[in-house]
Parts: C-alpha cells; sequence; structure tokens
C-alpha cells in the first residue's frame, strides 16, 4: 500500500524566491514610507519623460546670472571685454571636439535664455537633460528608470532625481580619475594606541 503525504517544503519564514520575501515582508510599509519630509524646502518641478513621472530640481532660479538677455544682447563678437566681473569667459569647453561642439551647440544663440537642440528647437534650462540626451540616449534611458544618477532624498515615493547637471559639470563632464580609498592600517594601529594611552 502507498500512503501519499503532500506538504509544503516551505517552513515558516522562509520564501520560495526573494520577489516573494520582498513581498511579503515589504508589506507593512507599503504606503508608509515617503521622502516628503526629506523633500521639504527643495524646489522641484515634476516632469514625464515617456511612462515615467518624477521630480528634479528646478534650476533657472538657481542660476546667478539668469536671464541671459541681461548681457546678451548683442553678438559675442561685440560683447568681449564688457562687464568682465559677471561674463563667464573663462568657461573652457572640455566636452566633445572643438570642431563638432562649441556653445550654440547647447544654447541658443537667438534666445540665451533658453537651450537648443541639435535641430534648432527651444529648450527651457530646467529640462537640459533632453539636450543631453541626444547625444547620450543609453544613460538617459538608464535615468529615466532611476537606474543611473542620484536620488534627490531616498527610494521612497515621491521619486526625485537629480538631473544631469546637478552631477556633471556641462561643459566639462568627465568626473577626474580618482585612486580607490584604502584602509590605512598602519594609520589605524597608530589611532588605537593613542586610545590607549
Amino acid at each position: 500500500m502507498l500512503i501519499l503525504v503532500l506538504s509544503s517544503c516551505k517552513k515558516e519564514g522562509e520564501y520560495h524566491s526573494v520577489s516573494d520575501k520582498v513581498e511579503a515582508e515589504g508589506k507593512p510599509y507599503h504606503g508608509k514610507l515617503t521622502s516628503d519630509e526629506l523633500l521639504a524646502g527643495t524646489e522641484l518641478i515634476e516632469i514625464t519623460e515617456g511612462e515615467h513621472t518624477f521630480l528634479i530640481p528646478e534650476r533657472e532660479g538657481q542660476i546667478k546670472s539668469f536671464a541671459c538677455i541681461e548681457c546678451h544682447i548683442k553678438p559675442l563678437s561685440n560683447m568681449k571685454g564688457l562687464n568682465e566681473k559677471k561674463a563667464h569667459w573663462d568657461i573652457q569647453l572640455n566636452h566633445a571636439n572643438g570642431e563638432i561642439m562649441n556653445c550654440i551647440t547647447c544654447h541658443n544663440a537667438d534666445d540665451m535664455n533658453s537651450l537648443n537642440t541639435l535641430t534648432g528647437k527651444n529648450i527651457n534650462i530646467n529640462l537640459s537633460h533632453k539636450v543631453c540626451a541626444q547625444c547620450h540616449s543609453s544613460q538617459f534611458e538608464d535615468w529615466k528608470g532611476g537606474a543611473h544618477g542620484k536620488k534627490v532624498a531616498g527610494w521612497a515615493p515621491p521619486r526625485a532625481s537629480m538631473t544631469c547637471v546637478n552631477c556633471h559639470n556641462p561643459h566639462d563632464p568627465s568626473f577626474d580619475t580618482r585612486w580607490p580609498v584604502q584602509f590605512n592600517t598602519q594609520k589605524a594601529i597608530e589611532r588605537e594606541e593613542g586610545l590607549d594611552h
């Protein structure tokens, strides 16, 4: 005679998969975690990129020399030497080959209060990520989904992400090469000895 006993292989507190565990143990937190308190006092605007809607830092109000047309009322060739303290003639473009890219690749020469797409469409300074996305499409896709870039407050909703220019200088976007931080055993020993005395 054959007796078949059916039982679950799951013991209490164990799960069949990581997603089962996340779902079961995350239930007490759903709808309770929020980054609202961390975002308080931060100027943010809501944007929608594809299927993603989230918040980004407002930028226009943060630019000290905005509006650009306060100075850019004449062609650049006539402006050099005027109001040197407010000017930014010292900006060195280290973004692409100078034969490929210059100021008006991104800045709109006809409306200095806005940026410019490669096809000549005006882009509001708050939406500068759209200019970056023209050449950096894979990074842009990662950023929209939350895999590239930093969060303003954290991962809890509402989602608020830094934009390209919050982390990268648009005129010189690459980061300098740095050595990784190393644990200094000798310093640790010296500190420990200093605490014993």
